[in-house]
Formats: structure tokens, sequence, C-alpha cells
């Protein structure tokens, strides 16, 4: 990923608060000499530096992924910028928004208590907090033969990119009057958008 240094994000911690937050990810492989991709969601284990996910065992893209270095792309709020909310209009319309690529070498989960570790944490990262739904209270019979229909993966992470681009080539007025309008705007990215520009400002 091209990134410039002023929209580097060069913390790990935060790279990885980024993942756990934007969790679903696109899993891109070569399967038979093209590039392909699977929307899916993964977790993070950061003390193993990997990340855990499964495909539905009809997605083709597992059966030549083994052993292959994958790129899994998290994405942040995004926006269009305007060049007509600044102080001048020497300016020309652009894009803010965050991302993170994260490489490394995929690795196909044979063992079943492993796979059924990775499904109940995901679970558990997923459910809402008062949620009654837990995974080992279902009927290990239907779950063992659910499991039958995935094939889990980790990815053992090799290096990660973080970028965010959040006007910081930009003076400091012209960035206060780009979160001015992202915070009317009706759109959730938008307003997700100002919030971390704000942030960034003053860390």
């Amino acid at each position: 990923m091209y990134i410039p240094n002023h929209f580097k994000m060069d913390d790990q911690a935060e790279i990885y608060k980024f993942i756990e937050e934007n969790s679903f990810a696109i899993v891109f492989s070569n399967h038979e000499g093209r590039p392909f991709a699977t929307h899916l969601p993964l977790v993070l284990d950061r003390l193993e530096g990997c990340l855990y996910g499964h495909f539905a065992k009809p997605n083709p893209q597992w059966v030549d992924i083994e052993s292959q270095e994958v790129l899994a792309i998290f994405k942040g709020p995004h926006s269009y910028i305007s060049p007509s909310w600044y102080e001048s209009d020497t300016a020309v319309p652009t894009w803010n928004y965050i991302a993170v690529h994260a490489y490394g070498m995929m690795e196909i989960i044979k063992d079943s208590d492993v796979l059924y570790s990775t499904l109940k944490e995901m679970v558990q990262k997923y459910e809402l907090p008062d949620s009654t739904y837990r995974l080992d209270e279902v009927d290990h019979a239907f779950i063992e033969g659910m499991s039958k229909g995935i094939v889990g993966f980790k990815i053992k992470i090799a290096s990660l990119e973080g970028k965010w681009k959040l006007s910081q080539n930009h003076s400091e007025e012209r960035r206060k009057l780009v979160i001015q309008q992202l915070e009317i705007s009706q759109k959730q990215d938008a307003q997700e958008l100002a919030d971390r520009m704000k942030r960034y400002m003053r860390s």
C-alpha cells in the first residue's frame, strides 16, 4: 500500500486495536493463477500475532491457499472531501480513509479442537453482551455436523501496514473546517471519520 510518511500508522497496538474494531476483512490470495478474494470476519490473537477465520467449504479459495502469502485488508470509515469546504479554492477533491493491510502465511486448521476454539471465540466477540447464545450450549452433534461445512485457517502475520489519511497534509484550520462538514453529514462513515480526525489532532 502506498503510504506517505504523514499518513503512516506506526503504532502496532493502534493497528491491532483498529483490526479488532473493524474485523470484517477481505482476504486475497492466488487461486488457479488469478487473484481471488473472500469477505469474512477474522479474530486477532495479539499474543500469537495471528488472524483466525474460516471459509465455507464450497468456496474454492481454500483449496490451493495453504502456504501462500495472503493479504487481509481491514477498512474503516471513509468519505469524500470537497475543496469547497476549505477557506480557499486553491485545492482539489480528495478522499479521507483509514485502512490496514496484514500480510502473512496461510495455514489450514486440521485440528477439530482448535477449530472449535476459534469458532467459540468468534461467537463471543460478536454476540451482544446481553445475548443468551453460547456456542458450548448448542447440541454438540449439531455443531460437529455444521463444522464439516467449513475450513478453518490461521494467518501468521508477517507484516502490517496502517494508513490513516485524515488531512494531515493540510493546515489545522483546514482540518477543522473538514471536521465541521463531516459532522453535519447524515452518513455514519463521515461522522466516524470526523471523530477520528478530532482524536488524531488531540494526540
